[in-house]
């Protein structure tokens, strides 16, 4: 099967849904499918506004044009938004072709939060983007509703997955000079991510923090007890998750956290509010604990069994993901069939 993949977020950036995606187009292909991803990456790009590590095409048409060429696949999917997605809608609804969406990130609260944009503005055009959509992937159930009370519709959840070889505990030695416990925070130092609510918190030991992003230099000069340990490569990631004794996650925003996960993995128990995305990954006492108190959040989920931890995290596979995902599908014209077999290499 031969499947089109439509993003504005490609590498180099390090997010959840470049990984997400980055993880598709491996499993895929391991069963046989040819993913075809349209991304930025070659063209002319400029600086999103306040997040400059994400670039838009300048040019999307042309970078449409480029990658595909004459080429007319069984099925297209537009993952997010941006120049790229909507050139792939204009092109699709041009052709009458039928495609399927999804649904990635809150922007209409990062715009808020950051640059002071109405929510209502961005909510309008986002349901104007997914209406001619045959199904709108969503991460969690929470979500899905959240959209359904936006006006959104044709919603299908599709959870994320974790890699259990290498997401494990380690006996590595990260932290080992660092005082006991250590909290420990990974993804992008941007404002929306909360961290001032966890880096302000009263805590024993120490808080440590993995990532980089536009709002590293000020939570570095406001707390100068916190250990900033910039951008590292995804492959030393599970050291620094199984050294620590818990993942805090402070955002109010993420659909998903897929951090979260890939922590618990490793045995580490999470600490978070009580908001969409860790509702819908933290099993409750078992692996983390969820409070509008973060600080007593913190705390309670220092005794958490790692063994059960892990344990829970690994009854979410990606080859279920990819399966989920092969199923949401359509034919680019009706009455066309899909190809939806699994065909694993080998």
């Amino acid at each position: 099967m031969r499947i089109v993949l439509v993003t504005d977020a490609w590498h180099p950036q390090v997010n959840g849904v470049v990984r997400t995606w980055t993880t598709m187009q491996q499993i895929l292909s391991e069963w046989g499918h040819e993913l075809i991803v349209v991304n930025p990456q070659g063209s002319r790009t400029i600086p999103a506004p306040s997040e400059p590590d994400l670039r838009l095409c300048l040019q999307p048409g042309r970078q449409l044009r480029r990658i595909l060429g004459d080429t007319i696949p069984d099925a297209l999917h537009i993952a997010t938004e941006g120049p790229l997605g909507l050139a792939a809608r204009r092109m699709a609804l041009s052709r009458g072709w039928r495609f399927t969406t999804s649904f990635h990130t809150m922007f209409p609260d990062y715009l808020q939060a950051r640059m002071g944009i109405p929510a209502a503005l961005p909510w309008r055009y986002l349901r104007w983007f997914h209406r001619p959509s045959q199904c709108v992937l969503v991460p969690t159930p929470t979500v899905r509703d959240i959209l359904v009370r936006r006006g959104l519709a044709n919603l299908r959840v599709w959870s994320r997955g974790v890699d259990p070889r290498k997401f494990q505990p380690t006996a590595g030695q990260a932290f080992q000079d660092l005082p006991r416990p250590v909290f420990l925070s990974v993804g992008r130092v941007a404002r929306e991510k909360n961290l001032d609510a966890f880096l302000s918190l009263d805590l024993p030991g120490s808080k440590v923090v993995v990532g980089a992003g536009p709002d590293e230099a000020r939570l570095k000069k406001r707390f100068p007890q916190a250990v900033f340990l910039g951008m590292q490569k995804d492959d030393a990631l599970p050291a620094f998750y199984g050294a620590a004794d818990v993942f805090v996650f402070p955002s109010l925003t993420d659909t998903f956290g897929l951090v979260m996960l890939e922590a618990m993995a490793c045995g580490t128990p999470v600490a978070a509010f009580r908001s969409e995305a860790p509702l819908a990954v933290v099993a409750q006492g078992v692996t983390g604990i969820l409070d509008d108190d973060l600080a007593h959040a913190c705390r309670a989920a220092l005794p958490l069994d790692r063994h059960a931890v892990r344990e829970h995290a690994l009854t979410r596979s990606w080859d279920s993901v990819a399966s989920d995902l092969l199923a949401s599908l359509v034919p680019l014209t009706p009455g066309a069939e899909v190809d939806r077999r699994l065909a694993r290499a080998g």
